[in-house]
């Protein structure tokens, strides 16, 4: 079909207010709004000012008074553990209920925050909804997180209560979490007034007395007792949740997210961006403590009255390269919504695409990939193997929902390899120089949002307008800065080059990093690969590639590094100074799958570095140490 994108952008365009309480009239109010947008608000305008809602509500209760009670809700699929478990409307509702009468209990009230530091349970979706349906503010902290960063998120949120488990699972390895939670509790100033703990059978842990309390116990008498909270009605502009950007350097950031306006931005996304209609089985391959589990793990498809599926496992090694294609196989799932680097997994493992026949994806409409650039040959492949579209898209945490999309509902538009497409409704994206004006089209520069951002962002950040302000409307006046570096085509699409941090400057010329890794990864012995600047006496910066290789090539690493040279010198040319090429087993990344290019360049580089907070594994910085050294860098 024809697509309405450029009909409906054109309608925001025209009247953006008009745009979006249309929108508005798909969610439940309890009270209208008095304004749709409150210029004067905030730090640069609220939506919905003046109105009441309640995000649980909408998710749960709405839905199965409208016949959904029946539906499967939400499906908990963990392979790590080998257990499935499925809850339709009713029993979801059941359960948050039941969780929001103990947390009423204990004290629990409406602008309270509670901290949930949970691994991939469907406790963690109950407690997220919990919250909300007591007006409550919650602060979901990534499992297994250290206690230092988590005691500087109970310090900064201050939390009434908190709700954790006894351990995480890994392939492999059981995570202990209570001793992290009980060491960041004793380091943190602010102290919450108490502890739920879900005791899971792979690791029991001690409670603290006086403190802690049973999940299973005091949550099963309430559910046994049958008792109910009623949703607590909260303004539009209440925060829902705070969820913090990494503290590697400093303060974590906590980025807050409003009730009303997310309600309305994620219930618009699900069927005009992403295609999925109510009924349907959504999944989104994420963990629920990053803003892709909270937005379209929880929030999206509840609200939108789908099937949600949350996955306690990885793309590979859990037990194969296949459970990708099993779990849209036995649940039935028309959209998958991952990172790339979850597809570059499972290309390395399985790069003939053996696993993907032996499943029925017939119901498979959509793959979504998101949460770092996707390199072509990643898309290219997953196209051939799965054979249904693959839409890169853009976004941040900050956002909450897509800025940059293919959209799907809309209709798609023709794909171009490297972008993540055109700019959704509610976003006017610009490109601008470093003094703050616009750019011709096809120059790279500094990606920018113009005023005011469209529901469902960040309004500020928590307790600290100022430092939202200087963070990200400061620079450049009248615009949010997304600290991404790109630019915009003759066409209105979209191009992700890298964060600014990774535009590097090479002899006076601007080059970006992500550009040489497209290269780069077209080589077909490529797995993954990354590119940083160095530092260079003669150039200022020189680029440097990291190579992991597929499974089962075995051909001379030197030969393929040479390859890998002269690729990037046809592709881009001899400015590119594109000489050094590293093979390494693994490369490091966060725990969401972001490749810790700051970190390695600081190694390569000499300068003082920190362990990120959120690195999957530490032993990697070591590997890539070695391997710099081998050539004669950052020694």
């Amino acid at each position: 079909m024809s697509s309405r994108y450029h009909e409906v952008y054109d309608g925001w365009v025209r009247d953006p207010e008009g745009f979006w309480a249309e929108a508005a009239h798909d969610i439940d109010w309890f009270k209208p709004w008095d304004r749709v947008f409150d210029a004067d608000g905030g730090v640069y305008g609220r939506w919905f000012a003046g109105a009441e809602c309640n995000t649980c509500h909408n998710a749960l209760d709405r839905h199965v008074a409208a016949g959904r009670a029946g539906q499967v809700a939400l499906i908990h699929d963990s392979p790590i553990t080998g257990t499935q478990k499925k809850f339709t409307y009713a029993e979801l509702l059941a359960e948050v209920n039941a969780l929001a009468a103990v947390l009423r209990d204990q004290g629990v009230q409406k602008g309270d925050r509670v901290i949930i530091y949970m691994p991939m349970v469907a406790e963690a979706a109950f407690a997220m909804l919990a919250c909300a349906r007591l007006g409550a503010v919650h602060s979901v902290v990534f499992g297994g997180f250290a206690a230092k960063e988590l005691a500087t998120r109970i310090d900064d949120a201050t939390p009434k209560y908190i709700i954790s488990a006894s351990c995480g699972i890994e392939p492999g390895r059981v995570v202990a979490y209570k001793p992290l939670l009980d060491a960041a509790i004793e380091l943190s100033g602010h102290k919450p007034d108490g502890c739920l703990i879900l005791q899971r059978p792979q690791l029991a842990c001690d409670l603290a007395a006086g403190r802690d309390v049973d999940y299973a116990e005091a949550v099963g008498a309430a559910r046994a007792a049958g008792r109910g909270v009623e949703c607590v009605p909260v303004a539009a502009t209440d925060p829902l949740y705070v969820l913090y950007t990494s503290g590697t350097t400093g303060q974590p950031k906590g980025v807050v997210r409003d009730n009303g306006g997310h309600m309305v931005a994620l219930k618009w996304s699900m069927e005009n961006e992403f295609g999925v209609k109510p009924g349907e089985v959504f999944w989104a391959a994420s963990d629920v403590g990053w803003v892709v589990g909270h937005s379209y793990i929880v929030y999206a498809p509840l609200l939108h009255g789908c099937t949600t599926v949350l996955f306690e496992g990885k793309p590979v090694g859990t037990p194969d390269a296949g459970t990708f294609w099993r779990v849209i196989s036995e649940h039935g799932v028309v959209a998958l919504f991952t990172a790339p680097t979850a597809f570059r997994a499972i290309k390395k493992e399985d790069p003939q695409g053996a696993f993907v026949p032996r499943y029925d994806l017939s119901k498979f409409r959509t793959l979504f990939l998101a949460g770092e650039r996707a390199d072509p040959e990643t898309i290219k492949w997953a196209e051939q193997k799965l054979k249904v579209p693959v839409i890169d898209h853009w976004w941040q945490t900050e956002t909450g929902h897509p800025i940059s999309q293919n959209p799907a509902g809309l209709g798609l538009l023709p794909v171009k390899y490297g972008s993540p497409c055109v700019s959704m409704p509610g976003y006017d994206v610009r490109v601008l120089d470093d003094a703050g004006h616009e750019v011709s089209r096809g120059t790279l520069g500094n990606v920018v949002v113009k005023l005011p951002l469209p529901p469902g962002c960040l309004p500020t950040l928590w307790n600290a307008d100022e430092r939202f302000f200087n963070a990200y409307l400061a620079e450049f006046p009248g615009y949010y800065k997304t600290a991404d570096a790109g630019y915009v085509d003759d066409d209105g699409y979209l191009f992700i080059m890298a964060r600014t941090d990774d535009i590097i400057n090479v002899a006076g010329h601007r080059l970006s990093t992500g550009g040489m890794e497209e290269v780069v990864a077209e080589h077909p012995d490529v797995a993954e690969c990354a590119v940083i600047g160095i530092a260079d006496a003669m150039k200022g910066q020189v680029p440097c590639g990291f190579i992991v290789l597929n499974s089962g090539v075995a051909r001379d690493t030197a030969l393929i590094e040479k390859e890998v040279v002269g690729l990037v010198r046809d592709r881009i040319g001899p400015v590119a100074a594109f000489k050094t090429v590293v093979t390494i087993k693994r490369l490091p990344k966060t725990r969401s799958g972001k490749i810790l290019r700051g970190t390695m360049q600081k190694i390569a580089d000499r300068e003082a570095w920190k362990m990120p907070a959120t690195i999957d594994d530490p032993a990697i910085l070591d590997e890539i140490t070695e391997a710099l050294r081998a050539r004669g860098i950052g020694v």
